[in-house]
């Protein structure tokens, strides 16, 4: 299942992206707005939306299944129909157009309500009470180490997919907001992900804060903690460097000694929690620093 989402989801991006653009130059040329703006509708809201979160960085989360994008699409199909039937001359192509615009508003219903969620049953190693698992990782000085000696203070840990995706940088961006209260709290933080290990350096530069950077080769610690997506990587990043299974994005909280007072396991990759629930359960389970509340 996860291979048929990897090809479709690069499939559906270019597809838009080519009806949207030959859409215009037909809507330029022959003056049929209602024809062909139609399958505008279907296809160009998705892709400003797409495009901001590509671009911006700074939203960590949506809506679970973009019913605005999902209204004009279908208003865009009814649009391309009524251009088609109540048109005036024989344009050629014309017949084409409401079954591009209802191929295109299928491939979002899809995207929302397929793609965009896991499926995931709750891991048993994430249970609140348990002892996190030990796992290796790599920190950014190559050095590999011990999830145990990360858990000398309470941590929020994030397990995101890499810097490709663009949610996943804009959660980061979110907790770099927070550092202070954070470090206030004499709370860490580790950001790990399976990507490419230079990708986790270059994310340690740029963000430049004291958070633990790590790099989960091979994805080992996904699968000891049950959070690994087989066939996760959208078809084509292969070739950046990404290997085609991800992780499913989680967060964690553990107090200082490793035990997990709260775990976040999002079924949808675009429905994310707020920091500010970080910090409220890291005060709510009194795990802060003394003389700290």
């Amino acid at each position: 299942m996860n291979t048929l989402k990897s090809i479709f989801i690069s499939t559906y991006m270019m597809a838009v992206i080519t009806i949207a653009a030959i859409a215009t130059g037909l809507a330029w040329k022959t003056s049929d707005y209602l024809l062909w703006g139609g399958v505008l509708l279907t296809t160009v809201p998705f892709i400003l939306v797409i495009g901001r979160l590509a671009i911006t960085h700074r939203v960590a989360r949506t809506s679970a299944r973009f019913p605005v994008v999902n209204a004009l699409g279908s208003t865009g199909v009814l649009m391309a129909a009524g251009g088609y039937f109540f048109r005036t001359g024989d344009m050629a192509g014309s017949v084409y157009a409401p079954i591009i615009a209802l191929s295109a508003w299928v491939g979002f219903i899809l995207y929302a309500y397929w793609y965009s969620s896991f499926g995931r049953q709750s891991s048993q190693q994430l249970q609140v009470g348990r002892t996190l698992p030990e796992f290796k990782l790599k920190d950014i000085r190559g050095n590999l180490i011990s999830s145990v000696s990360l858990t000398d203070k309470p941590t929020v840990w994030m397990f995101y997919r890499g810097a490709w995706c663009p949610l996943c940088v804009a959660q980061i961006n979110e907790l770099v907001a927070q550092y202070q209260q954070l470090q206030g709290m004499g709370a860490r933080v580790a950001l790990v992900s399976p990507q490419p290990h230079g990708n986790t350096v270059k994310m340690a530069e740029k963000f430049g804060v004291d958070f633990d950077f790590l790099t989960d080769e091979g994805n080992r610690a996904g699968r000891a903690l049950g959070i690994e997506n087989p066939q996760g990587i959208p078809m084509g990043m292969q070739m950046l460097g990404y290997d085609s299974e991800t992780v499913l994005p989680t967060v964690i909280i553990t107090d200082a000694g490793g035990e997990i007072l709260w775990a976040h396991e999002t079924d949808n990759y675009r429905v994310r929690p707020d920091p500010d629930i970080y910090l409220a359960v890291l005060r709510e389970k009194s795990v802060v620093v003394a003389g700290v509340s």
